[in-house]
Parts: structure tokens; C-alpha cells; sequence
């Protein structure tokens, strides 16, 4: 073989490595992302009542468990603005050893007071990791591959999500609040190593600052806005379901294993993401849109009309084919339709539509419960796909477009 052909040959193999997204930094990258998002939903369903057994009231215990997504909604244009400053790395560092700090805290607070205080710092980590992990992710794969990378960024912290309520309750219900928590900080702590082994650490592109204008801080991505409006509309049914099923199940009185509802939307995700993966990349926004708003229309009649486990396994599958479709989808629509030196901005201003999302979809089914006989629960969210349907009539050339900025 000629020395010409050995150089096609390396420079075939080098642009192949290039285009692959499966790299080992994408792989400890998307870990790492896993082991914070674990420890932080092992938590949620644990604080309530251990800020109750530390002498908390049920008021304070709400804030307790509150502040962090309140504090998160204040939190997350300054996370953003961080990311397009400094290197993804050395803020995600910074993020896992705040989460770290919350958890140990936790395991060790003398008072509820503590707790507030730990819960904010606990917050405060979870804010920085989740926006600059999903941009160091964007900036480490091809930017035709954004869809794909996101899809299985979004699986990742959809299995965490699912696997961590129902182990954290499991192994609480066996030895108790402060020993379960220790699981938490191990899992951040696992955060924190995996991410030391990351080569590229996606210190932001410099451009010639004599030519730049001088940057100001900003709010939100003004592109990204219908992106962070339809994370919100798609992801309130998803929290309400996640905080009230259990309550939901026993009001009416039925006879279902709600306990195995996220794990089948866990293993349903899991087979979508896998199969759907190249997708994300070369089908517009539009039809991911439609697949995704049937599906949150069925699992919430579904819901409502519940009253055996094939109708729940079911509207679970249902919620994995909606909201879980749509959030990947969501994300990396969102990182296309801002330019490079704003995917910062661009990944918070998608957050800040999940934060309130999660922050006030609870709230507004506690208003809802106590409005409407329970039969209502679930009919009433159906008034939000008007909604959705308004907002992508409004901006779908923008929304369809985004995939020809690869």
C-alpha cells in the first residue's frame, strides 16, 4: 500500500472518529449526567418528610421542598450567561460540588433551618450542572448530530428520574431518612469523578474581542422563547402526574400498581430513544410536534378514565411517546436556534420552561383537587393542548426551520 493511500486511509478514519458521536468523552459526559440527575430525584421524594421529622410544619416542609425549582427559575439566565463565559467543565466541577455539599448536608443538618439553606445550595449545583452539561454535550458531537446526542442526554436523566423515586423510597422504608441520603451523595460524588476523565473541556469559542460587541447579561435566548413555552405546556401534566398519581390512584379508589407507572415509562423511553435516534436529526419539528401532542392527549384520557393496569401501562407508554419525545426534541431545537456563542443561553432559557413547569404544575393541581371532584383531575388538563396548538401556529416556520441550522 502507497504512503497516498495510507494518508486517505487515516484521514478517512480521523473524519469518521469526528463525525461519531459515541466518543469517550460523550460517554462520561451523558454518565456524569445520570449520576447527578440520580442524585438529585433520589432526594425529592424524601425531603418532605424528613424536613417534617426535624420539626418542620407541613408550611415550612412545602417550602423546603419548593425553594429549589422557585430558586432555580432566578438562577438559571445566570447559568447560561456562565456557560458562554467559561469552560463547561470547570462550571459542571463547580456544580457537582455543590450538589455534593447539599446531599452531605442533608445527612448531617441538626435542624429543618439547615435543610432550607442545604436544599438552596443543593439548587444552586443542580442549576449550573444541568445547563452546562447539556452544552458541554452540544459542543462535544457534530452539530447535525445535536438531535441525536439530545435524545440520549434526555434518556439518560429520564431513567434517572425514574429509577431514583422508587429506590429512594425503597431503601428508605428499610433504614431510614439520613442513611437512604447517603446513596444521593454518592451518586454526586460519582458525578464529580467521572467528569475529571473528560479530555475536551469545552472552554467557550473567543472570538477577535476587537470586533466583538460588548456582551450584556441577558434573561432568556428571545429565539429559544417558544421552545422554553412549549417545555412548560408539555411538562405540567408530566409533574402533576409525577407528584399526584400515587394521591390520584387512592382517591378514586382503584385497584392498580401505580408503583410500576414511571418504570414502564422508563423501558418504553428507553426502546423510543434507541430506535428513534437518528431521527431527531433529519425530521422536522412538526412531525415530532404531532406524534407528541396525540400522545399527551391519549395518557391524559387515559388517566382519567384509568381503572386497571392495562389502561395504566398504557397511558405510561402514552407519557413516554408524548413529553418524552418532545423534551429531546425540545432541547436540541433549542440549542440550533441560537447562535454558538449563545448555546448557554439557549440551554437555560429551555430549563426555565422545565423549572416552571415543575415549580407551579404541582401547585395548580393542588388548586385543582381542591376545585373539582376527582373525576376532573385529569379532563381539566386537557385545556392546555389549545395552548400548544396556539403557540406552534405562532412560530412553526421558526420551530421547522430550526433543523436546517445543523
Amino acid at each position: 500500500m502507497d504512503s497516498c493511500t495510507i494518508e486517505s486511509r487515516i484521514g478517512e478514519i480521523n473524519l469518521a472518529k469526528k463525525k461519531s458521536i459515541y466518543t469517550k468523552d460523550v460517554v462520561l459526559v451523558m454518565a456524569a449526567s445520570f449520576f447527578f440527575m440520580f442524585s438529585t430525584m433520589f432526594v425529592n421524594p424524601l425531603i418532605n418528610g424528613y424536613a417534617k421529622e426535624l420539626g418542620a410544619s407541613s408550611a415550612f416542609a412545602g417550602i423546603i421542598v419548593g425553594i429549589m425549582s422557585v430558586a432555580a427559575m432566578f438562577l438559571r439566565p445566570v447559568a447560561g450567561n456562565l456557560t458562554d463565559k467559561f469552560s463547561k467543565y470547570r462550571l459542571s466541577f463547580i456544580g457537582g460540588v455543590l450538589i455534593l455539599i447539599g446531599v452531605l448536608g442533608y445527612v448531617f443538618t441538626p435542624s429543618s433551618a439547615w435543610l432550607l439553606l442545604f436544599r438552596l445550595i443543593n439548587g444552586t449545583g443542580y442549576v449550573l450542572c444541568t445547563v452546562c452539561m447539556t452544552t458541554w454535550l452540544a459542543f462535544l458531537v457534530p452539530r447535525q448530530h445535536v438531535g441525536e446526542a439530545m435524545g440520549f442526554y434526555g434518556l439518560m436523566n429520564a431513567l434517572a428520574m425514574a429509577l431514583a423515586p422508587a429506590l429512594s423510597i425503597n431503601i428508605y422504608q428499610k433504614i431510614g431518612y439520613r442513611e437512604s441520603l447517603i446513596a444521593s451523595a454518592i451518586s454526586a460524588l460519582l458525578m464529580v469523578v467521572a467528569i475529571q476523565f473528560v479530555g475536551d473541556h469545552a472552554k467557550p469559542i473567543v472570538k477577535d474581542r476587537g470586533k466583538m460587541p460588548k456582551k450584556h447579561f441577558k434573561i432568556i435566548q428571545m429565539n429559544v422563547l417558544p421552545v422554553a413555552i412549549l417545555t412548560t405546556l408539555f411538562a405540567a401534566p408530566y409533574f402533576i402526574t409525577q407528584a399526584d398519581i400515587v394521591t390520584y390512584v387512592e382517591q378514586k379508589h382503584l385497584s392498580v400498581a401505580v408503583g410500576s407507572y414511571f418504570l414502564i415509562y422508563a423501558v418504553v423511553l428507553l426502546i423510543i430513544r434507541i430506535g428513534l435516534k437518528r431521527y431527531f436529526d433529519t425530521v422536522r419539528f412538526g412531525v415530532w410536534f404531532w406524534i407528541s401532542l396525540l400522545s399527551t392527549t391519549a395518557y391524559i384520557i387515559l388517566l382519567a378514565v384509568m381503572n386497571n393496569n392495562w389502561q395504566m401501562a398504557l397511558a405510561a407508554a402514552g407519557m413516554a411517546m408524548g413529553y418524552g419525545i418532545i423534551y429531546s426534541v425540545l432541547q436540541s431545537t433549542a440549542l440550533l436556534l441560537a447562535p454558538i456563542e449563545e448555546q448557554g443561553l439557549a440551554s437555560s432559557t429551555f430549563y426555565l420552561g422545565l423549572d416552571i413547569a415543575m415549580a407551579f404544575g404541582p401547585m395548580v393541581s393542588g388548586v385543582i383537587d381542591s376545585v373539582f371532584p376527582i373525576q376532573w383531575f385529569y379532563p381539566v388538563e386537557l385545556v392546555l393542548i389549545p395552548f400548544m396548538l396556539l403557540v406552534y401556529f405562532i412560530w412553526r416556520k421558526r420551530l421547522n426551520n430550526a433543523i436546517d441550522y445543523h
